[in-house]
């Protein structure tokens, strides 16, 4: 895995990268060989205004299964066409590209985004969408992720984009065990809102959803309704389904949906059970309501996604 700097750098932006993909963890395998590349190597100058020293130059991403864009500065400025030819031949041998915040520019130049849905900062989206009409801008996600090609919103939410790239790529267990070292949480929905469209006062003590999220999570494998879940927060629906809106940028039934989903793979990373078993453990009733919904949002089924993350985490059991 490489990532692309240009001058300006951010830190912040190369640094969701480089810590999911680039940090040894005691007690974790290291899957990646994370390096820095850029257009002409030496001294790179950074936002913050110290440099960094990068030694490799752009033939470093003819070998990259993964380049990594974070940020480019000024955002919408022209990219040198070499960059370009590089990432674009980088793309054609199979090489995965991911942007974090305004690399979604670099993308949109190299005319990888075109005819796709794409995303990057809330505060450039309209730019984006302007200047590159061939692309489809998503203003209210946190990342797109097409397989080939990924883009995130602003700052933060490139590290949930990395750690859902993570997750793809070594299980679900992995990735929560990562995150969980990052004291982060393991995963947010990259259809999850960027911000919210208008100011919203702060949520009082009794309105945060932490201490329902965390109770319903214990429970997924009871019967949990919205009515259920209301009565347990202490409001109507209506009121609950407005909170989940506002603070996770999705409904109860989707959130819900997703964490169970979320410990089935979990379930098929680290154990044995049959398939009907990890169904009723998570609260999805049936093998054949699991395979549905897992097919619906992995595209895969339950036995194929065991069978490809099964023994990478068979260690992790305990």
């Amino acid at each position: 895995m490489v990532a692309l700097l240009g001058a300006p750098q951010s830190p912040f932006e190369l640094a969701c990268a480089a810590e999911v993909f680039g940090t040894e963890r005691a007690g974790l395998p290291t899957h990646y060989d994370f390096a820095l590349c850029t257009r002409a190597p030496g001294p790179v100058p950074t936002t913050l205004g110290a440099p960094l020293l990068v030694e490799d130059g752009l033939q470093t991403l003819e070998h990259a299964d993964t380049v990594v864009i974070p940020g480019w500065q000024p955002p919408g400025s022209p990219v040198p066409g070499d960059v370009l030819a590089a990432l674009r031949t980088a793309h054609a041998r199979g090489a995965r590209i991911v942007s974090i915040c305004t690399g979604a520019f670099v993308l949109a130049q190299a005319g990888l985004l075109d005819g796709r849905s794409a995303t990057t900062h809330w505060g450039r989206t309209a730019q984006l969408a302007a200047e590159y009409p061939a692309l489809r801008v998503d203003r209210n996600v946190l990342y797109v992720d097409h397989g080939d090609v990924a883009t995130s919103a602003g700052s933060g939410a490139g590290i949930d984009l990395c750690l859902h790239l993570l997750r793809r790529d070594h299980g679900a267990a992995y990735a929560a065990r990562v995150a969980r070292h990052m004291v982060l949480p393991p995963h947010r929905e990259g259809s999850q809102l960027q911000y919210a469209d208008a100011p919203q006062p702060a949520a009082r003590a009794d309105e945060s959803l932490a201490p329902l999220l965390e109770w319903a999570e214990e429970r997924l494998g009871e019967r949990l309704t919205l009515d259920g879940l209301a009565a347990r927060a202490g409001v109507s629906g209506r009121t609950l389904a407005r909170r989940f809106a506002e603070q996770l940028g999705t409904s109860p039934g989707q959130w819900l949906l997703a964490r169970r989903i979320d410990a089935a793979r979990v379930l098929l990373e680290r154990t044995a059970l049959p398939v009907e078993a990890v169904a009723a453990r998570v609260g999805l009733a049936s093998a054949v309501n699991l395979r549905r919904r897992f097919h619906a949002a992995l595209g895969t089924t339950p036995g194929a996604y065991r069978r490809t993350f099964g023994n990478t985490t068979a260690a992790e059991a305990n």
